[in-house]
């Protein structure tokens, strides 16, 4: 059985390279939804991880609920996107400012 502290440590890899690519690349939505994609998959890593050591299933439940908002959130986003691109002509973030209050 492999050790909850090898899945710890590949749930932080994960979610540090999301960050310094959400860091990074500010420009690009795609790249900023892929991002937070790969954060939502370390906490679900977590979930696992931590549901299995302790033998339950709610983390198993969490990660369900999980995966449904963030498919919603990219089926949503990405519409979002190519309306913007239709409009815009460009999905860089900075071009669009129109969406500010």
């Amino acid at each position: 059985m492999i050790p909850v502290t090898h899945y710890l440590i590949l749930s932080g890899i994960l979610f540090a390279v999301s960050m310094v690519g959400m860091l990074i690349n500010r420009r690009n939505v795609i790249t900023l939804l892929v991002c937070l994609e790969l954060m939502l998959l370390a906490v679900n890593t977590n979930f696992v991880a931590f549901s299995s050591a302790h033998g339950g299933h709610t983390g198993e439940a969490f990660v369900f609920f999980i995966l449904t908002v963030a498919a919603a959130e990219a089926a949503i986003g990405l519409a979002i996107v190519l309306l913007l691109f239709r409009h815009r002509g460009s999905i860089d973030v900075n071009a669009i400012n129109h969406l500010k209050g």
